[in-house]
């Protein structure tokens, strides 16, 4: 997959859509781009949502490895997280998550963008936020999760 699908209606991404939402002008830096932070913050709630669902309860966020920012965002832009399970652990959940952007107000219109990359890993945790296992035995979501 390229860092630019232009005006590609059959666009697709091999993880699975977690989040979209339109980036505001509330959201931007100094430059007038969009903050790493947001995207960040983003990430982690799309990333938790997957995470959530495979552990099957309450999940914290422990760690981010290698966040990559590969291209800036804009004011309008429509931004969509994506993400795949990598490996689950005992109580650990490993996401590769990848943020890509879409014109959608300004030119070239339908042109996406690869913006985001960063491997997240989360623990589920109990009542207490003590780590627990993540359920084996019936969890559809585990078997999608971890299918190739």
């Amino acid at each position: 997959m390229s860092l630019s699908q232009n005006n590609n209606p059959t666009f697709s991404h091999p993880s699975m859509p977690l989040l979209r939402t339109v980036a505001m002008p509330a959201d931007t830096n100094a430059n007038g781009d969009i903050f790493g932070g947001w995207i960040m913050s983003q990430m982690d709630l799309g990333g938790a949502i997957l995470a959530k669902e495979i552990a099957h309860g309450r999940v914290v966020t422990v760690s981010v490895e290698n966040i990559t920012f590969l291209h800036p965002v804009a004011v309008g832009d429509v931004i969509c997280c994506y993400g795949k399970c990598l490996h689950v652990g005992r109580s650990s959940i490993k996401l590769q998550l990848d943020v890509w952007a879409k014109k959608v107000s300004v030119e070239p219109i339908g042109e996406r963008f690869h913006v985001t990359t960063a491997i997240f890993t989360f623990v589920a945790v109990d009542k207490e936020g003590k780590p627990r296992e993540v359920p084996r035995e019936n969890n559809p979501e585990l078997e999608h999760a971890l299918a190739p």
